[in-house]
């Protein structure tokens, strides 16, 4: 650890905090370089030069611009050659139509004037002009809209627990328990009863009441046996149909409740 605590740590070299320069910390010529100016290209520097100055691209001082243009590549020589080499070939270019128009103008076979040796450069700054003012309207378009969109998702919420509906399927298996349940108590008394489904829809209401709700299974009582069953379940089955039951399920596999559909006075 330091002495001195309180002092603010330069850096942190492996995780352990530096306090002072090393004597011997050897920092490159180019560790550090700012560019005050950025082209993309030739044909950007050779127009910012031309604009700069208010020049006439359609007229241009060959002799200034080539002056100015290869002192900004000298400079860029002495730090990025590799940058510079894209830049000496628009230098050669600028030179060579310098020095075609030092040179007497050539009569074409039909005795017309030559074309001027700056229109082919005229016409690739023109098109690069358009390009560049087309880009730059092109960025200045809000990103939403043309980049990405917004992504709208409707989440359906209610304030009450809403319970899957039961499927017949598993009414069945539910039935199917019961009856299992129901063939295990058997009586060797043999008697003819008359069941009434209207009564025994009463007693299912008569159960019912006074409860929030009851399970499935609860309804029946098994040891009366088959026929009071089928009796008992086609009279639930009755009451449902004319929407004084309810017959809910919390979740898939989870055990079936009967509830009154109404709330008695």
């Amino acid at each position: 650890m330091p002495a001195v605590i309180d002092q603010v740590a330069l850096a942190r070299l492996y995780g352990e905090p530096l306090f002072a320069m090393p004597h011997d910390l050897y920092i490159p010529p180019d560790a550090l370089q700012v560019f005050l100016e950025a082209f993309e290209g030739p044909l950007d520097l050779l127009l910012y030069l031309i604009r700069k100055q208010n020049f006439n691209i359609l007229d241009i001082p060959m002799a200034a611009v080539t002056r100015q243009y290869l002192s900004y590549v000298d400079e860029i020589r002495a730090t990025n050659l590799e940058l510079a080499a894209e830049y000496l070939l628009m230098a050669a270019m600028l030179i060579e139509i310098k020095s075609r128009m030092l040179l007497p103008p050539k009569k074409t076979a039909e005795g017309e004037e030559a074309e001027d040796p700056r229109a082919e450069l005229v016409r690739r700054l023109l098109e690069y002009e358009q390009i560049k003012l087309a880009a730059h309207k092109l960025n200045e378009v809000p990103q939403y809209g043309r980049d990405f969109l917004r992504a709208q998702v409707y989440v359906e919420q209610s304030l009450q627990p809403r319970f899957p509906d039961v499927h017949v399927v598993d009414l069945q298996e539910a039935w199917r328990d019961i009856v299992r349940r129901a063939k295990l108590v058997q009586h060797h008394h043999i008697s003819r009863e008359a069941l009434s489904v209207r009564e025994h829809m009463s007693i299912v209401l008569r159960r019912l009441q006074g409860r929030k709700f009851l399970e499935f299974e609860d309804l029946f009582d098994t040891a009366r046996g088959m026929p009071v069953l089928v009796v008992t379940f086609i009279a639930m089955l009755e009451l449902a149909k004319e929407g004084l039951l309810e017959v809910t399920q919390a979740e898939a596999f989870a055990p079936i409740y009967v509830r009154l559909a109404y709330t008695p006075a």
